[in-house]
């Protein structure tokens, strides 16, 4: 029998059992991937990260990251959440002020800004590791509008568009903010009409937002994955950056924005969008946000 240590947190709050719930192991050498997956659904929460040494000594932790059915190539609240639980406990080490990572992911190194203040490394800041794609021809508003339990009134329909920054979306902006939080996904229309589409995660938001800092209310559907809801998504919030990017502001600059999610799932979340353009193109989109440390545990299971 083998020990293996893991945390949780919760990741883009301040506030404990607010944000996105996540789960680390350190130190996750001598677990196959077969093993990594049955832990992130014993754990069964949005996604669950195996910590490895890695590849390139240049680089500061290999991440494997699972959702409750599958291994994914990024994820913004595991890279976020890992950096700070890492530094919190004491496996990679946070001076004062600002301490750069790079976290090697399935999609290529992913650099980390670390953030001390007042003697706590309690901010976290990723910079996706590649350009923005954007996706195909959407699907009829008029569809996405019944596989959301909306009206077609309810829709925007020429904001609606796919884009990765490493894991695609689609974004379906709305009118307003009673449209968000009464939506009901119906999975038999949201597989008839994602199934087999470029995504079936559906990023939905308005303008509209329950705090006053904020500038987009979110909400994200990935039932493909094992995540019906997520509370807060880093890396539909990393395309958000790329898709509003490209709409808005001049052909140089530098673009930000607040993302409230979680609301509708009593865990309200923030994360803070940047996006960096030249010649009216998005080439980097940055995620940041907080995380709470909650508890720590061990898993024993068989050799």
């Amino acid at each position: 029998m083998t020990d293996y240590t893991y945390y949780t947190a919760d990741v883009f709050t301040t506030e404990p059992f607010g944000g996105n719930p996540l789960a680390v192991f350190p130190e996750a050498e001598g677990l196959s991937g077969e093993r990594m997956q049955l832990i992130a659904r014993e754990l069964n929460l949005s996604e669950t990260v195996f910590i490895l040494p890695p590849l390139d000594s240049r680089h500061t932790r290999r991440l494997r990251i699972f959702t409750p059915v599958e291994e994914i190539p990024f994820a913004g609240h595991p890279t976020v959440g890992s950096a700070i639980l890492l530094a919190h406990h004491g496996h990679i080490q946070a001076t004062t002020g600002e301490t750069a990572l790079v976290f090697e992911e399935k999609v290529g190194p992913v650099p980390v800004t670390l953030c001390r203040r007042a003697g706590e490394v309690d901010f976290a800041q990723l910079t996706t590791a590649g350009r923005p794609e954007y996706g195909p021809q959407p699907p009829l508003a008029r569809d996405l509008a019944a596989l959301l339990s909306l009206e077609a009134a309810d829709m925007l329909e020429e904001g609606i568009q796919g884009v990765s920054c490493g894991v695609p979306f689609l974004f379906v902006p709305v009118q307003t903010l009673e449209a968000v939080r009464r939506v009901r996904l119906r999975l038999d229309l949201w597989e008839r009409t994602l199934g087999d589409w470029w995504t079936s995660m559906v990023f939905l938001f308005c303008r509209h937002t329950e705090g006053e800092e904020a500038h987009i209310h979110a909400r994200m559907f990935a039932p493909a994955m094992g995540i019906p809801e997520d509370p807060a998504t880093g890396a539909a919030c990393a395309a958000l950056g790329a898709y509003l990017g490209r709409r808005e502001g001049p052909a140089q600059a530098t673009l930000s924005w607040v993302v409230e999610q979680g609301y509708e799932m009593g865990r309200p979340s923030r994360l803070e969008v940047e996006a960096d353009k030249e010649g009216g193109e998005v080439l980097r989109v940055r995620v940041g946000g907080s995380a709470v440390a909650i508890s720590r545990g061990v898993m024993t299971l068989p050799g």
